[in-house]
């Protein structure tokens, strides 16, 4: 089954948000305003929206409510993009060209600014200040990921330890607070927003060992990018320090450098599959999964308990 095909009973209320976003990123500057919408429209899976809304089922359900927190959390990922693409020196994005391609570096940052600064323009309508709180710390985290990224590139010293907390901070808490937030401000039972949020967590720490794994599995069709992208700018990913462990592997693997040529780096992209260490990336994935399900065994089952599952599920069974 097709990724949207397992939430498209929220097609309607999607479509609502994709709406909303493209409102709230309207700007008089026609730079800003065009930046904005070149990323916005070029494509996304829309995953924050969906959690947002499906941890909103187990509460009081208002679109008109909840979609001011789906708005928000989907602005804040896509300025996290148009930053780290500046930050990576990336040409494409999804396939397309970057903000920062298309424009230039000064004209990304700013965009980047912007959208940060108009979700938290959006999600002042939400009268909870719990809410804004948990807002402002995921941002504050988002942020150190970014730094941690930066401050980390080419450091092949680095260990399981350093990597997991950077994804926590880049990816898992973004998707944990929209399961926690959606669940808020439908006034949810506090237990179940608690669960909901380490359900997220959880999912998310899994969803970007998926795509760190795919980084070197996929096809650059499939990745809108050169396979082994990732180690090519210096950011060390679980199936690298897996395979690093691995004495000669590790010789091969710190010879990476921003000028290395496709050839040479064909070869470390092929030995790194070669080693297991793809294998053993996915199965600490699958153990982030198994704790996500184990959350929510313990929430009301319903539809979107159900539609949590599946797509935990899909997550789960990307091609490696």
């Amino acid at each position: 089954m097709k990724f949207k095909m397992l939430y498209s009973f929220l097609n309607t209320d999607l479509q609502l948000i994709e709406k909303q976003l493209e409102a709230a990123i309207q700007a008089d500057s026609p730079v800003l305003r065009q930046a904005s919408l070149h990323l916005l429209q070029s494509g996304g899976k829309r995953i924050r929206p969906v959690f947002v809304l499906l941890a909103s089922k187990f509460g009081n359900y208002d679109i008109h409510v909840i979609k001011h927190v789906a708005v928000a959390l989907e602005l804040i990922h896509t300025a996290s993009l148009v930053h780290d693409d500046v930050v990576d020196d990336a040409d494409l994005r999804r396939g397309s060209a970057t903000i920062k391609s298309k424009w230039d570096n000064r004209v990304a940052m700013y965009t980047g600014d912007y959208i940060f600064a108009r979700a938290l323009e959006v999600m002042s309508h939400i009268d909870n200040p719990s809410a804004h709180q948990i807002l402002a710390k995921t941002m504050v985290e988002l942020c150190l990921g970014e730094i941690e990224q930066i401050k980390d590139k080419f450091n092949f010293e680095q260990n399981w330890r350093t990597y997991f907390r950077r994804i926590k901070r880049k990816t898992a808490l973004l998707i944990a607070s929209s399961c926690q937030l959606g669940a808020i401000a439908s006034s949810a039972d506090k237990e179940v927003c608690q669960k909901l949020y380490k359900f997220g967590y959880y999912v998310g720490m899994s969803y970007q060992i998926t795509d760190d794994i795919l980084d070197f599995t996929g096809s650059e069709e499939e990745l809108g990018k050169p396979a082994g992208g990732d180690l090519r700018q210096g950011n060390i990913t679980l199936p690298v320090l897996i395979a690093r462990e691995d004495p000669k592997l590790r010789m091969i693997i710190e010879t990476v450098h921003e000028a290395i040529s496709n050839k040479e780096m064909d070869i470390i992209i092929k030995a790194i599959k070669d080693s297991g260490s793809i294998e053993k990336a996915a199965e600490v994935s699958n153990l982030y999964l198994k704790k996500a399900f184990a959350e929510l065994e313990g929430l009301p089952s319903n539809q979107a308990r159900k539609t949590l599952s599946q797509i935990a599920k899909n997550i789960g069974k990307r091609k490696f």
